[in-house]
């Protein structure tokens, strides 16, 4: 029996991971799916000093007060950064790291470094995220029509300084880890490139999923097996 921890992306919340929470749990694993500060359920909690830093170091103190160890930590997306900052901050408490189409920053890069929006997101100096019309005309794109729905339904801003500030100092390059890249073929970002760095310099295992940038959603069985212990 595995222990998961599941860290979700930018403008998402716990909700994201639900058909692989299920699966997972199916399969008799403990699953925690977790909503970052500010976001999804807790966006009424939005207010500045929202971090990448803030959000892992919650991230960490879940771990601890729920005596978790040997966990696999999961993130997706933007949620990638925060599983980089957590897993130093608990670094006995994790057995394997994985990236699903997620972003793994060296210290001072920026988001907007990698990844490319055709459409300006509305940002304020709490939040940011796509236009009404943006997230219409592109999100979730690769979802069945109710399943598209629902998770549009479901978007909120995401704290702005844990996406757009530029990645904190960090040791989390200089050690080694336990770690899988699952890179989504259909997806644009975050770029092959970028994803391909993180396995390499982490030496670790990569595979590809032929879907897009939410298979949480669009493939939840196939993604769980990735998931699976070997």
């Amino acid at each position: 029996m595995a222990t998961y921890v599941l860290i979700h992306g930018a403008y998402q919340g716990a909700w994201i991971w639900k058909p692989v929470v299920t699966r997972l749990r199916e399969a008799r694993h403990v699953v925690h799916a977790l909503t970052l500060d500010g976001c999804a359920e807790r966006a009424h909690l939005l207010r500045p000093g929202i971090t990448v830093g803030t959000h892992a170091h919650e991230v960490a103190q879940f771990l601890f007060y729920e005596d978790l160890a040997d966990i696999v930590l999961v993130g997706t997306s933007s949620g990638g950064m925060v599983v980089q900052r957590a897993a130093e901050l608990a670094r006995p408490r994790i057995g394997r790291l994985v990236f699903v189409d997620a972003l793994a920053l060296m210290p001072g890069e920026r988001v907007d470094d990698i990844v490319k929006r055709a459409t300006p997101n509305e940002t304020t100096d709490v939040a940011t995220g796509p236009t009404r019309a943006d997230a219409e005309s592109r999100l979730f794109r690769d979802l069945d029509a109710p399943t598209r729905a629902w998770a549009l339904a479901r978007i909120t801003p995401h704290p702005v300084a844990a996406l757009e500030a530029p990645m904190e100092a960090t040791t989390f390059w200089e050690q080694s880890w336990r770690a899988t890249v699952v890179r989504c073929r259909r997806a644009v970002n975050p770029p092959e490139a970028h994803q391909r760095r993180t396995v390499e310099r982490l030496e670790g295992q990569w595979h590809e999923l032929d879907t897009g940038h939410y298979p949480m959603l669009s493939a939840p069985d196939e993604l769980a097996r990735l998931l699976l212990p070997a």
